[in-house]
Parts: C-alpha cells; sequence; structure tokens
C-alpha cells in the first residue's frame, strides 16, 4: 500500500480506502499537531478532489468537506449561516482558517468543535462515500463521544447539506475562553430565529464544550414558540439550559461554571437578535 496517496479522483480516493484504512489528510490542522514525529500509517490526501471543495445553493445548501473555513467566512450566504461563518472566524489563527477544513473539524470530534453548534441549528445531513455507495446521516448522530464518529470503515465524509427548510431566519454564534483569540472553547452557543412580525415562529439553539457531543435544547426552543423576539432573552432559565447538558470538568473549566456560561452565551445571543 503507498504511504502517501493525493488522487485528483474521487472514485481512486474510494478505491484506495477500500483496500486498507488511511488517515484522511484534508487541512491537517487537526491531523499534524496530534501526529507527533511523523504521520502513522497510509495517508489519503483528498485536497486535490472538486468535488468535496466549494459551496453551491440549490433550494438546499451544500458545502464540500474540504471547503476551508475561510472559503466559509468569505462566502455569500443567507443569513442563517451567519452563525457558522461567525464562528469560522473564531477558529483558530488566519493561517489556520485557511487550511483547516469543514469536514475536518467533524471528523475530528472534539467536543469544543467550534462548527458543530451553528451546523446543528441548521438540520445539517452530512454525506459519507464509499466505494459501495452513498448514504447519509444527520450531523447529531454523526458525532457519537470525543473523537468518534459514524463513519465505516472505507467511507470519507464528502460534504455537508443544510436543507431548504433551516435556511430561514437568523444565526449568531457566541464561545468563551480564556482570552478572545486563538483558544479552545470552554462554552459556545449557536441560535438560529424565524420570526413573523416579531413572533417567534422557529427557534434552533445549540451548545458545545459542554457535553461529550454538542446537544441542540429542545425544550428551551420550545419554549420559545409564540413568544416575541425582545422577550426571548428573559425566558432563557438556566434548568432549560442544563437538562440538555451533561457540563464536563477539565483543565479549562468546571462543569458548574460551563453550565452557567452557556446560559449566558444563550441569552446573549438572543438578546442580540432582538
Amino acid at each position: 500500500m503507498t504511504a502517501y496517496a493525493r488522487p485528483a479522483d474521487l472514485d481512486l480516493a474510494l478505491a484506495l480506502l477500500s483496500d486498507g484504512p488511511r488517515r484522511i489528510l484534508a487541512g491537517g490542522t487537526d491531523l499534524y499537531p496530534g501526529a507527533g514525529a511523523q504521520l502513522d500509517g497510509p495517508v489519503l490526501d483528498i485536497t486535490a478532489l472538486p468535488t468535496l471543495r466549494g459551496i453551491t445553493l440549490n433550494q438546499g445548501l451544500r458545502i464540500g468537506a474540504a471547503t476551508t473555513w475561510a472559503e466559509i467566512v468569505a462566502a455569500d450566504l443567507p443569513p442563517a449561516l451567519l452563525g457558522l461563518q461567525q464562528a469560522a472566524r473564531q477558529i483558530g489563527a488566519r493561517q489556520v482558517q485557511n487550511a483547516g477544513s469543514i469536514g475536518g473539524n467533524l471528523c475530528n470530534a472534539s467536543p469544543a468543535a467550534d462548527g458543530v453548534p451553528p451546523l446543528l441549528t441548521l438540520d445539517t445531513v452530512v454525506e459519507l462515500q464509499s466505494k459501495q455507495g452513498t448514504r447519509t446521516v444527520p450531523l447529531a448522530e454523526f458525532i457519537l463521544g470525543p473523537r468518534k464518529t459514524a463513519l465505516a470503515p472505507g467511507e470519507i465524509l464528502a460534504a455537508v447539506h443544510v436543507p431548504a427548510s433551516a435556511l430561514a431566519g437568523r444565526g449568531a454564534f457566541l464561545k468563551l475562553g480564556a482570552r478572545a483569540y486563538l483558544v479552545i472553547s470552554i462554552a459556545m452557543a449557536s441560535v438560529r430565529v424565524v420570526a413573523s412580525q416579531g413572533i417567534v415562529t422557529e427557534a434552533a439553539i445549540a451548545v458545545g464544550a459542554c457535553s461529550p457531543v454538542a446537544r441542540r435544547l429542545t425544550l428551551l426552543e420550545r419554549a420559545l414558540m409564540g413568544a416575541p423576539v425582545e422577550a426571548l432573552a428573559d425566558l432563557v432559565t438556566a434548568e432549560l439550559v442544563a437538562t440538555a447538558l451533561n457540563p464536563i470538568d477539565d483543565v479549562r473549566a468546571t462543569a458548574g461554571y460551563r453550565a452557567e456560561a452557556a446560559t449566558e452565551l444563550v441569552q446573549r445571543l438572543l438578546r442580540g437578535l432582538a
């Protein structure tokens, strides 16, 4: 098996994966830091695959898995994706944003992956391809735990899809870290709100870095339905936020602090949409 391959054809890439496991290399911003002196095992570089790159809007939205954060920031996207673009601006430094990919962020499956909460508020579905064919999985079912996904042997994450129904409304994202930039999140939150004549008709809220996987706050979403937009922040309670979370203790913060921080972030986001 060739130690390094950079095919320009997706069928060839999938054939190589079917021959045995390979480490997938897109931007490498997660892969290289954890590799030590060198990458272990055969590597499949997907940066030359055009079908895994770019953003297309046709009813729903498709973002190729190798699309970089810088490309997402620069794209002309509906206001519903503003939260995703705000998250993209805060992922590492400019060099990381120029190389790091949306697919890599998801497949790395870090509890603190900044791209996940805004994608959850967009009802995102991931497209998985293998030599046997294509399947789709809701993002909420794709990330199973820290560093664990639903990718099967021989599969590659090809794209993320946002359905047309989730392109309505306006999104927003906030994160909390030990400093303003170049930081791993202690807590983060994203919202997408759809309103008609100032009354909420749809709400999607997700919190990350406070549980083994980022989670939607479905009870809080229901509580906001039918409320005036300017009153949303007042309806957010610590109980409604904490019910969906399983805050974690680590070197960055305690579970209790994370629960309080998540509540504050959600309140600030909703207040900003008023």
